[in-house]
């Protein structure tokens, strides 16, 4: 035998070197404070935040679809056991008429027993006067019904492919009038929305011709405005202008300072000659100060009014604010009652499983080194 020196395989060695350098990097990585405590990622955060949205709108649509899908087949479901239930009753009826009339007691081999001999053996046999009773062309227990059952059960068979193909077609239609209502719907769906967006534009067709409108009155009311200030505005210059002509500056004339310039302008005094006020006059100002004060007390009664009704709309306002407060109050007492009850009634359950976990499940307490086996590595 010659000796070898084969080489030394390390890779062993090294897995098992690679394995402590990763174990030794997680636990950096775990065990230090700035990374676990202070390291936090807000961008990825909201990121998985937003995802965990989508993923839920997502599943909240996928329900909504298997929701729709399920009531659908119940509906499908339904109907077919409606169909099935008419079938089986359909077959009943026939396996009925059929024992009624192919299978009666008077047909069967002991008739003589059952049915005291009524019709036993009662059979229209076509047997030649040739031959005599004696010929043996009738047995007991001969099937003399053969052709006549077979040809039942044929025709029953027919009519079971028959209630086949109407059941197959009838759920053919099913489907068919399912999609073309599927498709009505869609086209509804279709014809609602253009509908929708052709009155959106219709309105605001129309809101944008009402807002041309009312700016084209703005602008007409304010030159009519303009155009009676300015109107205004002369008058009052030719009114002024009037006076200067007319007043007492100019014409030192007693008459012309008397003369009204135009209609509606009143009574001129003449400072210069003017001896006190008539009895008409004082009697005219005594009339329109009555007036006022009539007017005046109108006004304070209405006012008065007024107060009273505001008076007792507060009043009743605040009544009804107290007897909701009122209401409110009981309510709330009522729902603190409820949840003291039920959270007492937590609590006893609460209460009575612990007991059950402390005194008959966890009944062998843990030692200290059974809480010192964990957090000694990064697995």
């Amino acid at each position: 035998m010659y000796k070898v020196d084969l080489p030394v395989d390390n890779y062993v060695a090294l897995a098992v070197e690679r394995r402590r350098a990763a174990e030794a990097a997680r636990q950096s990585r775990i065990f230090n404070p700035r990374n676990r405590v202070i390291g936090l990622d807000l961008q990825a955060l909201d990121q998985q935040a937003a995802e965990r949205r989508e993923r839920e709108e997502r599943e909240k649509e996928s329900q909504k679809a298997y929701d729709a899908l399920r009531v659908t087949n119940d509906h499908m479901l339904e109907q077919s056991q409606r169909e099935e239930e008419e079938r089986r009753r359909e077959q009943m009826k026939d396996l009925v008429q059929f024992r009624a009339t192919y299978q009666r007691p008077e047909y069967s081999r002991d008739a003589d027993l059952t049915c005291d001999r009524q019709g036993a053996l009662a059979l229209n046999l076509s047997i030649p006067e040739s031959l005599g009773p004696a010929s043996m062309q009738v047995f007991k227990g001969e099937d003399l019904g053969e052709k006549e059952r077979k040809r039942a059960q044929i025709e029953e068979t027919e009519r079971q492919l028959r209630a086949q193909r109407e059941d197959t077609e009838k759920l053919r239609l099913w489907h068919k009038h399912e999609e073309l209502q599927q498709d009505k719907y869609l086209v509804q769906q279709d014809l609602r929305s253009a509908h929708l967006q052709a009155l959106e534009e219709e309105g605001k067709r129309v809101e944008r011709l009402a807002l041309t409108s009312f700016n084209q009155f703005l602008a007409e009311e304010r030159a009519a405005r303009e155009r009676r200030e300015r109107e205004q505005n002369i008058g009052m210059a030719m009114a002024e202008i009037r006076h200067m002509v007319t007043s007492d500056l100019l014409t030192e004339c007693p008459e012309a300072a008397e003369r009204a310039p135009w209609p509606g302008w009143g009574q001129h005094v003449l400072t210069d000659r003017w001896r006190g006020m008539t009895a008409e006059q004082r009697a005219a100002i005594l009339r329109e100060q009555e007036q006022q004060r009539r007017e005046r007390e109108k006004q304070r009664e209405a006012e008065r009014q007024r107060e009273k009704a505001w008076d007792q709309e507060r009043l009743e306002q605040a009544r009804a604010l107290e007897e909701k407060a009122r209401r409110e109050h009981e309510l709330d007492r009522q729902r603190k009652m409820e949840l003291a009850r039920h959270n007492q009634q937590l609590a006893q359950e609460q209460q009575q499983h612990q007991q059950y976990l402390d005194k008959q499940l966890y009944t062998n307490q843990p030692a200290v080194s059974y809480f010192t086996q964990f957090n000694t590595s990064s697995r």
